[in-house]
């Protein structure tokens, strides 16, 4: 085997988790907008609905539809809550395999130990998301296990191959240190000017710090001041639902369940434009370093990181602003969601080039 074939091979499992985690990220984010559409809102209203409804329960004194109505939120409550982790899931392990590829050269295991390790990697993390999003569908339904089911059963799996993936990693990581090399030096050779590469990097550098500190000092702003006023406007609300529904108000009722649904939007949009804008921020810092394994011209390397750019700055923002303008607001958040979408999409485009060029350039040197 030539040098350069060691080369090329030893790229193998880089580009395949590097591939895999944008493609983890591009349905994740693809998930979320569907999710976001066509689930959390209506789940929203079904909510409100039961809760009214348990409280006119109570009022009506029949204690067996109370405990119907709480069962049914807690069935929307689930419902959204596993949309919500399998989401989480398929971006955040997205994130995992760019760190994860970007420390493949510091891996001190033969190139077919590598490959297998990121195989395994990515086989869980493509298991685990669509298990979480099963939960809520299949239940306990023929589980062998009294209280976890199938579903539960092969998300646990998924996240298991994630854990052993991450172990042998780091021990990987850990032999390098201690001076075992395994193949030669595996950071890919720029197939565009050195110069070319970096300003694309630096661009999404300089945007991922600066989402970061934004999101942090957003945090630092919400924790301080809206944290403690929102928990203590949600205490006094239930307690006056409680009193109302005890008295027979149904009006009253209705207005501080008004009252309470106006909290919680205000609380959830808060903490998701916190939390999106320090997830694009980490998304933008993780494709910086990637962007050498990006077969593409410069010029549309330019202007993929120019539209994940404005899509990153735009999601967060959007979805403050729907305090404000409403479903204006929705509206601009999905287009954001889309720039981001559309960008990823063109990144993979250029990364399977890559991997297509490399795959040639290894059949003609055998």
């Amino acid at each position: 085997m030539s040098p350069s074939d060691s080369l090329l091979e030893s790229h193998s499992s880089q580009r395949m988790l590097a591939i895999g985690g944008v493609l983890l990220i591009l349905c994740g984010m693809l998930f979320g907008d569907i999710f976001a559409v066509f689930i959390l809102h209506p789940n929203n209203d079904n909510i409100g609905r039961e809760m009214f409804l348990a409280a006119q329960a109570v009022s009506d004194g029949k204690p067996e539809l109370v405990a119907s109505h709480f069962a049914a939120v807690g069935s929307y409550l689930e419902n959204r809550g596993t949309k919500v982790d399998a989401h989480n899931h398929m971006v955040q392990f997205g994130f995992l395999a760019l760190l994860l590829a970007l420390l493949q050269p510091f891996v001190a295991y033969s190139t077919d130990t590598r490959r297998r390790i990121a195989k395994l990697f990515l086989f869980g993390a493509v298991l685990l998301p669509p298990s979480v999003f099963a939960i809520h569908y299949v239940g306990l339904t023929y589980s062998p296990l009294a209280t976890i089911g199938w579903a539960s059963i092969f998300a646990d799996l998924g996240g298991l191959l994630v854990i052993l993936a991450c172990a042998f990693t780091l021990m990987g990581l850990w032999r390098h240190t201690r001076g075992q090399r395994f193949s030669p030096e595996q950071q890919t050779p720029p197939s565009r000017s050195a110069e070319c590469d970096s300003r694309e990097s630096l661009l999404l550098l300089r945007g991922g710090v600066l989402l970061l500190l934004v999101g942090y000092l957003f945090g630092a702003g919400y924790a301080s001041g809206d944290f403690e006023r929102l928990a203590a406007t949600e205490q006094r609300v239930l307690s006056d639902v409680l009193d109302q529904a005890a008295a027979s108000d149904m009006q009253g009722v209705a207005a501080s369940f008004t009252e309470y649904g106006n909290m919680l939007a205000e609380k959830g949009i808060k903490i998701a434009a916190h939390a999106h804008v320090n997830e694009v921020g980490m998304m933008a810092l993780l494709l910086a370093f990637i962007q050498h394994l990006i077969f593409l011209s410069p010029r549309w390397k330019r202007i993929w990181v120019g539209v994940i750019l404005v899509g990153f700055a735009g999601l967060p923002l959007s979805i403050l602003l729907e305090l404000k303008l409403g479903l204006l607001a929705g509206g601009m958040a999905d287009v954001s969601g889309l720039l981001i979408i559309i960008a990823l999409a063109g990144m993979l485009f250029g990364l399977l080039r890559q991997s297509g060029r490399e795959d040639y350039q290894a059949g003609r040197s055998t």
